[in-house]
């Protein structure tokens, strides 16, 4: 048996980036996770620090899409069919949370949340001396219809309402950010505030790096349980060795569910499967993220590659990848771009998905001995830095940078 100060379980973003503000104030850290840190969901995202991101998943435009997200593979949100009657719960909350009142509240307390992301994340690159991979250019949502621009205008002012900084473009303005977008009709809408990550990967190394240099043990193992003791917290490995920790931040991402529900927390967390295709190149075709607003996907310049990510599939864990997915994100680069081929590689990760979009950032409901920091969503990325403050904030009983209450476990 091992005895330790914090065990932070699930090496994502959320938790190296947790880890290492711990170590920064002199705690002990213990990082436990099956797989090598940082490299799933928060490699395989499109990379962007994404302040903008107010808005909920749920909104009320949703209810005019729901024939879509049953029948059409096409649609850039689907639900896998085998899925429905295991989904009906979340997708009720889901439907609930859509609505126009709850909508406006959830739309809130993203944005609150998500106030100063690229200033921490800055800060945070500093840290691991990956200032070059952190860029500040600005992102793009392109139109590709006058109607669609006109209806984007819509959500834009939706979103200045909340603090955001916008700039609506027209075609023109549009080809001189990004010259090879030649075929945009309707314009875009720019954020100048926003950043992404030349390589989330390199990023996510760096932190890894970073944290075992400061003394955090890592421990590359499944945990099957966790429970109080006398002791503190035990957590139960596959190998069932056992780990005692005065606290544990659970940021295993979609896998955190059931950590909560072994400790008597329900959270209606279930799963986005995110896909992502690459095309090698030595020559970015584009400066910076850009998103097509009908079709729902990025299109991100990488290292050497260019990743085409999104789309949104509610299907649980399963590692098979649903090749309409993939098909779908191939056909969108290729109408952008006709003469990019067939991708180099296709990719599958698992976001963590809440009917309200707001993640649990949190103590348990019987003490913050156990600490939840999952949930988050498509802005996982973004919110890390925000994350692991209120964590310690927690741990340490002091204020913390926002008020919290609407992350709370205990909302549910």
């Amino acid at each position: 048996m091992i005895k330790t100060d914090i065990v932070v379980l699930g090496g994502g973003v959320v938790g190296l980036a947790t880890a290492l503000r711990l170590l920064n104030s002199g705690r002990e850290v213990m990082l436990i996770d099956p797989e090598e840190p940082g490299t799933g969901t928060s490699y395989g995202n499109a990379g962007t620090i994404a302040e903008y991101a107010v808005l909920p998943v749920g909104s009320p435009d949703i209810f005019k899409k729901i024939p879509s997200l049953l029948l059409d593979k096409k649609s850039p949100i689907s639900i896998k069919r085998s899925e429905i009657l295991s989904l009906a719960p979340w997708l009720l909350r889901f439907l609930y949370q859509s609505m126009p009142k709850q909508a406006a509240i959830n739309a809130q307390a993203i944005s609150e949340l998500l106030f100063d992301s690229r200033k921490r994340w800055e800060l945070l690159v500093k840290q691991i001396d990956a200032d070059s991979i952190l860029k500040s250019n600005g992102t793009l949502y392109f139109y590709q219809s006058k109607s669609s621009y006109e209806a984007g205008k819509k959500d834009m002012a939706n979103r200045k309402s909340l603090g955001i900084n916008v700039e609506m473009l027209d075609p023109s303005e549009l080809q001189r950010l990004e010259p090879n977008l030649k075929i945009i009709e309707g314009g875009a809408s720019f954020f100048p505030d926003g950043a992404y990550m030349s390589d989330p990967g390199k990023i996510m190394k760096l932190l890894l790096d970073e944290v075992i240099k400061k003394g955090c043990q890592f421990i590359k193992k499944g945990a099957t349980s966790i429970e109080r003791c006398s002791e503190g917290v035990k957590v139960v490995l596959a190998d069932n060795s056992e780990i005692i920790a005065k606290h544990l931040v659970i940021s295993a991402g979609a896998y955190s569910k059931k950590f909560a529900n072994q400790v008597g927390d329900y959270v209606p967390l279930d799963v986005e499967r995110g896909y992502h295709v690459e095309y090698d190149m030595e020559k970015p075709l584009l400066n910076r993220p850009c998103c097509s607003a009908e079709k729902g996907f990025y299109m991100s310049p990488m290292t050497g590659r260019l990743r085409v990510v999104g789309t949104v599939e509610l299907g649980g864990l399963s590692a098979t990848i649903s090749q309409h997915r993939v098909d779908y994100l191939e056909r969108g680069a290729s109408s952008i771009f006709p003469n990019l081929g067939k991708p180099s590689r296709a990719w599958l990760g698992f976001r963590p998905s809440i009917p309200d979009s707001r993640p649990v950032i949190s103590q348990s409901s019987k003490g913050n001995d156990i600490i939840y920091a999952f949930g988050h969503g498509h802005i996982g990325l973004t919110l890390a830095p925000i994350t692991a403050e209120i964590v310690e904030s927690i741990i340490t009983k002091t204020k913390p940078p926002l008020a919290i209450s609407a992350y709370s476990v205990q909302r549910f």
